[in-house]
Protein backbone atom coordinates (compact mmCIF):
# COMPACT_ATOMS: atom_id res chain seq x y z
CA UNK A 1 0.00 0.00 0.00
CA UNK A 2 1.47 3.36 -1.03
CA UNK A 3 1.27 6.25 1.37
CA UNK A 4 -0.43 9.08 0.63
CA UNK A 5 0.29 12.22 2.92
CA UNK A 6 0.94 15.74 0.90
CA UNK A 7 1.67 16.95 -2.22
CA UNK A 8 2.56 14.39 -5.62
CA UNK A 9 1.67 11.71 -3.32
CA UNK A 10 -0.79 10.08 -5.72
CA UNK A 11 1.88 10.55 -8.51
CA UNK A 12 4.54 8.59 -9.00
CA UNK A 13 8.12 9.45 -7.09
CA UNK A 14 9.52 12.77 -8.06
CA UNK A 15 12.73 12.22 -10.04
CA UNK A 16 15.78 14.07 -8.64
CA UNK A 17 15.71 16.73 -11.38
CA UNK A 18 11.79 17.52 -10.20
CA UNK A 19 12.74 17.54 -6.34
CA UNK A 20 15.02 20.56 -7.02
CA UNK A 21 12.52 22.07 -9.06
CA UNK A 22 10.05 22.05 -6.38
CA UNK A 23 12.94 23.09 -3.84
CA UNK A 24 13.79 26.09 -6.09
CA UNK A 25 10.03 27.26 -6.54
CA UNK A 26 9.74 27.14 -2.80
CA UNK A 27 12.77 29.02 -2.53
CA UNK A 28 11.97 31.61 -4.88
CA UNK A 29 8.61 32.04 -2.38
CA UNK A 30 11.23 33.14 0.40
CA UNK A 31 10.01 30.15 2.16
CA UNK A 32 12.24 28.37 4.88
CA UNK A 33 13.00 24.74 3.53
CA UNK A 34 13.08 21.91 6.03
CA UNK A 35 13.38 17.77 5.92
CA UNK A 36 12.27 15.32 7.66
CA UNK A 37 12.37 11.60 8.42
CA UNK A 38 10.03 9.11 10.23
CA UNK A 39 8.97 5.22 10.40
CA UNK A 40 5.84 5.82 11.24
CA UNK A 41 3.89 7.87 8.73
CA UNK A 42 0.54 7.46 10.39
CA UNK A 43 -1.50 10.42 8.91
CA UNK A 44 -1.95 11.68 13.03
CA UNK A 45 1.94 11.67 13.50
CA UNK A 46 2.31 15.20 12.13
CA UNK A 47 5.79 15.75 14.09
CA UNK A 48 8.71 13.74 12.12
CA UNK A 49 11.82 13.88 12.98
CA UNK A 50 13.78 17.18 11.99
CA UNK A 51 17.02 16.77 10.18
CA UNK A 52 19.12 19.49 11.20
CA UNK A 53 17.60 23.15 11.45
CA UNK A 54 15.20 24.99 8.70
CA UNK A 55 17.22 26.53 6.06
CA UNK A 56 15.79 30.07 6.12
CA UNK A 57 18.94 31.66 4.67
CA UNK A 58 19.72 29.53 1.52
CA UNK A 59 18.71 30.41 -1.84
CA UNK A 60 20.51 27.45 -4.12
CA UNK A 61 18.24 23.96 -4.21
CA UNK A 62 21.55 22.30 -4.23
CA UNK A 63 22.16 23.14 -0.96
CA UNK A 64 18.32 22.24 0.19
CA UNK A 65 18.94 19.19 -1.59
CA UNK A 66 22.37 17.64 -0.38
CA UNK A 67 20.35 17.88 2.98
CA UNK A 68 18.10 15.66 1.01
CA UNK A 69 20.64 12.79 0.07
CA UNK A 70 22.72 12.79 2.92
CA UNK A 71 19.21 12.50 5.18
CA UNK A 72 18.22 9.47 3.02
CA UNK A 73 21.86 8.19 3.15
CA UNK A 74 21.52 8.42 6.86
CA UNK A 75 18.00 7.10 6.96
CA UNK A 76 17.81 4.64 3.71
CA UNK A 77 15.13 2.63 5.44
CA UNK A 78 12.17 5.38 6.37
CA UNK A 79 10.21 8.18 4.91
CA UNK A 80 11.59 11.25 3.70
CA UNK A 81 9.89 14.67 3.30
CA UNK A 82 10.43 18.01 2.34
CA UNK A 83 8.42 21.00 4.33
CA UNK A 84 8.74 24.64 2.70
CA UNK A 85 7.42 27.32 5.53
CA UNK A 86 5.78 30.53 4.38
CA UNK A 87 6.42 33.04 7.24
CA UNK A 88 4.75 36.08 5.60
CA UNK A 89 2.17 37.72 7.83
CA UNK A 90 -0.97 35.77 7.58
CA UNK A 91 0.17 32.51 6.24
CA UNK A 92 2.84 31.64 8.89
CA UNK A 93 1.98 27.70 7.73
CA UNK A 94 4.04 25.10 5.62
CA UNK A 95 2.65 25.45 1.98
CA UNK A 96 4.25 22.71 0.63
CA UNK A 97 5.33 19.34 1.84
CA UNK A 98 5.89 16.28 -0.16
CA UNK A 99 7.62 12.53 0.52
CA UNK A 100 11.30 12.22 -1.40
CA UNK A 101 11.92 8.78 0.07
CA UNK A 102 10.11 5.43 0.81
CA UNK A 103 10.51 2.48 2.86
CA UNK A 104 10.84 -0.53 0.02
CA UNK A 105 7.77 -2.38 1.26
CA UNK A 106 5.52 0.60 2.87
CA UNK A 107 2.86 -0.93 5.81
CA UNK A 108 -0.36 0.12 5.81
CA UNK A 109 -3.56 1.22 7.37
CA UNK A 110 -7.17 -0.39 8.13
CA UNK A 111 -10.02 1.83 8.90
CA UNK A 112 -12.53 -0.49 11.35
CA UNK A 113 -16.01 1.31 12.02
CA UNK A 114 -17.87 -0.23 14.96
CA UNK A 115 -21.54 0.64 15.38
CA UNK A 116 -22.97 1.18 19.08
CA UNK A 117 -26.06 2.31 20.62
CA UNK A 118 -28.38 4.57 19.20
CA UNK A 119 -26.71 4.14 16.16
CA UNK A 120 -23.47 5.83 17.30
CA UNK A 121 -20.45 5.00 14.68
CA UNK A 122 -17.14 4.53 16.23
CA UNK A 123 -13.55 4.43 13.74
CA UNK A 124 -10.68 3.27 14.61
CA UNK A 125 -7.65 3.32 12.57
CA UNK A 126 -5.42 0.09 12.69
CA UNK A 127 -1.63 -0.12 12.04
CA UNK A 128 -1.06 -3.18 9.65
CA UNK A 129 2.05 -4.56 8.49
CA UNK A 130 2.18 -6.01 5.34
CA UNK A 131 5.90 -7.18 5.40
CA UNK A 132 4.32 -9.46 7.79
CA UNK A 133 2.23 -11.45 5.23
Amino acid sequence: MRITQGTFSFLPDLTAAQVKAQIQYALDQNWAVSVEYTDDPHPRNTYWEMWGLPMFDLRDAAGVYGEVEACRTAHPGKYVRVNAFDSNRGWETVRLSFIVQRPEKEDGFRLDRTEGPGRTQRYALQHRSYAAG
